[in-house]
C-alpha cells in the first residue's frame, strides 16, 4: 500500500487492522516523523527553521503567520493541515493519523493532545487502530493539557478550558471544560476588561 493510499484510509476513518499493510504505512510514517520532531526538538531553531521543520512533518507548507515553540510530538504528521495565523505553544502531542484540520487564528496552550486514533476493545483487537477526524475552526483557543479525542470537531470562536477533555463536539463561541468537558458559558461579546486600550 502506497503512503497516501493509508493517509486516505485513515482519513475516511476507516479500520486500519494490526498487521494489515496500512499499518506497515503508520510504522513507517513514525519512523519519519520521529526523524524530523527529533531535530525540531532537540537544538535551537529560529522560527523561520521551524516553519520549515513543521512543514516537512506535515508535508506541505504551513499557513501564514504559523508559530511553534518547541517540543512538539507527533507519530505521524502527514494528516495535520494548518491555517492561518496558528500559534502552538511548548509539548503538545498531536496523534494525527486520522486527521487534525486547524483553522485561522487558532491558539494552542501547552501540553495539549489531540488523538484521532481509538483501539478495538477486545484485547485481541487492541492493535486494531480507528481513526476518526479533530477539526478545529476558526479562532478557537484550546488551554494548557486540555485532550481532544477522535472525531471531534470545535466550532468556531470556542475556547477549552485548561485540562479539559473533550470527547463530543463543541458549538461555536462556547466556552467549555471539565472532564468530559461540558459547556460552561457563551464566549463573551464584549472586549474583556485587559484588552481596552485606554
Amino acid at each position: 500500500m502506497e503512503e497516501y493510499e493509508a493517509l486516505e484510509q485513515m482519513r475516511r476513518g476507516q479500520p486500519v487492522l494490526a498487521g494489515s499493510p496500512g499499518h506497515r504505512v503508520m510504522h513507517e510514517l513514525a519512523q519519519e516523523a520521529l526523524k524530523i520532531t527529533a531535530e525540531l526538538n532537540n537544538a535551537y531553531h529560529p522560527p523561520e527553521e521551524i516553519r520549515a521543520l513543521f512543514s516537512a512533518l506535515i508535508g506541505k507548507p504551513v499557513g501564514e503567520g504559523f508559530s511553534l515553540f518547541p517540543p512538539f510530538h507527533t507519530d505521524c504528521g502527514k494528516n495535520i493541515t494548518v491555517g492561518k495565523n496558528v500559534f502552538i505553544n511548548a509539548c503538545c502531542c498531536f496523534q494525527d493519523q486520522g486527521g487534525v484540520a486547524i483553522g485561522d487564528g487558532v491558539l494552542i496552550g501547552h501540553g495539549v493532545v489531540l488523538a484521532t486514533i481509538n483501539h478495538g476493545f477486545q484485547p485481541s483487537e487492541r492493535g486494531d487502530n480507528y481513526p476518526a477526524p479533530i477539526v478545529i475552526g476558526n479562532n478557537v483557543w484550546i488551554g494548557s493539557r486540555a485532550v481532544v479525542l477522535p472525531g471531534v470537531t470545535i466550532g468556531d470562536g470556542a475556547i477549552v478550558a485548561a485540562g479539559a477533555v473533550v470527547s463530543r463536539d463543541v458549538p461555536p463561541n462556547v466556552i467549555v471544560g471539565g472532564v468530559p468537558a461540558k459547556v460552561i458559558k457563551a464566549v463573551p461579546d464584549t472586549v474583556s476588561p485587559q484588552r481596552k486600550i485606554c
